[in-house]
C-alpha cells in the first residue's frame, strides 16, 4: 500500500515526459516538405510539395514555391491538382544554358497554386516533374510561401543547419545523391558474398546427388547378388 503514491507520481512523470516529446514532433512535422526528399544528380524526378495546414482557425488558400535561381532547370511541368489553379512563371537567366539541343535564356522561377483550400487538420500535395537535376551541388532548396484565409503568410525559407537544430521555418530541401551512390554500392557489396555461397550450395547438391546414385548402384548390386545365390541354392 505504501508504494501506491510513488507509482502514481512515476506514472504522472512518464505521461508528462511523453507529452513533452510528442509536442515538438508534431510541430516539426507541420512544415512544407519535398517528397521524396532525395533524388539522383543529373536525373529527372517527380517531387511532391506536401503542404499541411498548421492552423486550427484558418485554411490554406495559396502556395508559392520558388525554384532556386542558382540551379535553373531546363524542364519543369506541373500535374493538375483538382480544385486548384496553377501559374508557372519564368525569369531570365543571368547566363544562357544548353539543354535538349537548344539554348535557354529563361527558366521557371516560381509556381503558384491558388483557388483551392486546405482545411485545418488536412494537407495537400502538389506534384512537379523537374530536370535535369544539377550535378554540382548536394541539395536544392525550394523556398515556399503559405497563405491562409485570414491573410497570414508563412514563409518557409530558412536553409538547413548542418549538425544544428532545425530552424523555425525550414525550407523544403531535395538532397541530390551522386549517380550510383552509397546505397547502390552497399547493395552490390551485399550481393557479392552470396556468389561463393551459391557455388558452394551447388557443389554440395552435386555431391549428395552423386552419393545417392552410388548408393543406388550398390543396392542394386547387392540385390542382384542375393538373387543369384537364391537361384544357385534352388
Amino acid at each position: 500500500m505504501s508504494f501506491a503514491p510513488h507509482a502514481r507520481r512515476a506514472g504522472a512523470v512518464a505521461s508528462l515526459s511523453a507529452l513533452a516529446v510528442a509536442v515538438p514532433a508534431t510541430a516539426a512535422s507541420a512544415h512544407v516538405t519535398a517528397n521524396p526528399d532525395s533524388a539522383e544528380q543529373g536525373s529527372y524526378a517527380k517531387v511532391a510539395f506536401r503542404v499541411p495546414n498548421e492552423r486550427d482557425n484558418a485554411s490554406t488558400v495559396k502556395v508559392v514555391v520558388h525554384l532556386p535561381a542558382e540551379h535553373p532547370l531546363s524542364s519543369v511541368s506541373v500535374r493538375p491538382t483538382p480544385g486548384w489553379k496553377v501559374k508557372v512563371e519564368k525569369s531570365k537567366l543571368p547566363e544562357p544554358i544548353k539543354a535538349h539541343g537548344a539554348t535557354l535564356t529563361e527558366a521557371v522561377s516560381t509556381i503558384t497554386w491558388s483557388g483551392g483550400e486546405i482545411e485545418p487538420g488536412q494537407f495537400q500535395e502538389f506534384d512537379v516533374s523537374m530536370g535535369r537535376l544539377p550535378t554540382d551541388t548536394g541539395q536544392m532548396i525550394f523556398k515556399a510561401d503559405q497563405t491562409y484565409s485570414n491573410d497570414e503568410v508563412v514563409k518557409w525559407e530558412e536553409p538547413p543547419v548542418e549538425g544544428g537544430a532545425e530552424p523555425e521555418h525550414p525550407a523544403p530541401v531535395l538532397k541530390l545523391l551522386p549517380e550510383g551512390g552509397t546505397e547502390t554500392a552497399g547493395l552490390t557489396a551485399q550481393k557479392k558474398p552470396a556468389e561463393p555461397a551459391a557455388a558452394s550450395d551447388d557443389g554440395t547438391a552435386r555431391l549428395l546427388g552423386g552419393l545417392g546414385i552410388a548408393a543406388g548402384v550398390i543396392g542394386a548390386g547387392i540385390g542382384g547378388l542375393g538373387l543369384t545365390r537364391a537361384r544357385s541354392r534352388s
